[in-house]
């Protein structure tokens, strides 16, 4: 079995070769990405390609690559996957991340964010 750091060997991780998150929706994003893979949506040659894509798209655009965008990146190819693959529309992100974001800016500091 390949694993994950040789097929996405810019993936932040500590000394012990795990994944390191600056927040919690980095390891979400992190998690869907896995779930997702293993109910079969996509591949993690798919994957690799996908992020990729997204990397170099960025850095093209001017991404100054630190490292502090990489899961940003994460997040577009797992969204750009979704919808390739017909798991969801552009419509239906847009309208979860609008809902999010009303979501946010009603919850009072400190407080669990909910739909």
């Amino acid at each position: 079995m390949t694993a994950l750091r040789d097929i996405l060997p810019d993936l932040p991780c500590d000394d012990t070769a795990a994944p390191v998150f600056r927040a919690p929706w980095e390891a979400q994003a992190f998690a869907m990405a896995v779930a997702l893979h293993q109910k079969g949506l996509f591949t993690w040659t798919e994957w690799a390609a996908a992020l990729t894509a997204e990397i170099k798209a960025a850095q093209a655009a001017g991404d100054s690559d630190t490292g502090t965008t990489y899961y940003q990146h994460w997040l577009k190819a797992l969204e750009r996957l979704t919808v390739e693959k017909g798991a969801a529309t552009p419509a239906a992100l847009q309208d979860k991340a609008a809902a999010w974001d009303r979501a946010a800016r009603a919850t009072p500091h400190g407080q669990p964010i909910t739909l």
